[in-house]
């Protein structure tokens, strides 16, 4: 009846509640249909635990547009707690770090990081699949056409599934796509003057 009294239930109410008065099929049948009670503590912990992951992929998946260089940890931290994020516990870590970073854009400079790819299209295809591919480019890198079209770019991470579809239903699995970076980011020193 009462855990932390010690009170112990009677034989008709175990019988009432779980049809059987057998002790041990009554705690087998909690174990499979009963719910786990989270202690305040663990539950905090958990969801210190999950903020601190959904800062650390927003740091790793996003730059400052300007310098081009990555955010600490901390400081995502501290702009997710200015814009008094709430991590929810049912969504997963990545889910939640792409809507931190569609609201961190409304308070700060910063992007998703884009990806460098790489592709060797067939020349017949080349010119009609690069027009396709321009809007979804954020910037060509380098563009060489020989016997086929070879191009270095940089793409917004959210186009990278469109741009595989694009490149494999146009050429018939004739075009390859390679990605050369997941994050185009600047590293080393910045040099003052």
């Amino acid at each position: 009846m009462n855990v932390s009294k010690g009170q112990v239930a009677k034989k008709e109410d175990l019988q009432k509640a779980f049809g059987t008065e057998d002790q041990t099929e009554i705690c087998k049948q909690i174990l499979s249909k009963g719910e786990l009670q989270v202690s305040e503590k663990e539950r905090s912990t958990q969801l210190e635990q999950m903020f601190r992951d959904i800062a650390t992929i927003v740091a790793d998946k996003c730059v400052n547009p300007e310098t081009k260089r990555p955010y600490t940890v901390n400081l995502i931290e501290r702009a997710m707690k200015d814009i008094h994020y709430s991590v929810k516990a049912t969504k997963s870590t990545k889910q939640q770090a792409l809507e931190v970073i569609k609201q961190l854009k409304e308070t700060m400079q910063i992007e998703r990081a884009h990806m460098r790819l790489r592709f060797i299209l067939p020349a017949k295809d080349g010119k009609r699949l690069k027009e396709k591919l321009k809007p979804l480019i954020k910037h060509v890198e380098s563009e060489d056409f020989d016997q086929e079209l070879e191009i270095v770019c940089l793409i917004d991470p959210g186009c990278f599934r469109e741009i595989d579809e694009l490149i494999r239903c146009e050429t018939k699995g004739k075009g390859t796509l390679e990605v050369l970076s997941l994050k185009d980011v600047e590293e080393g020193d910045e040099k003052l003057e």
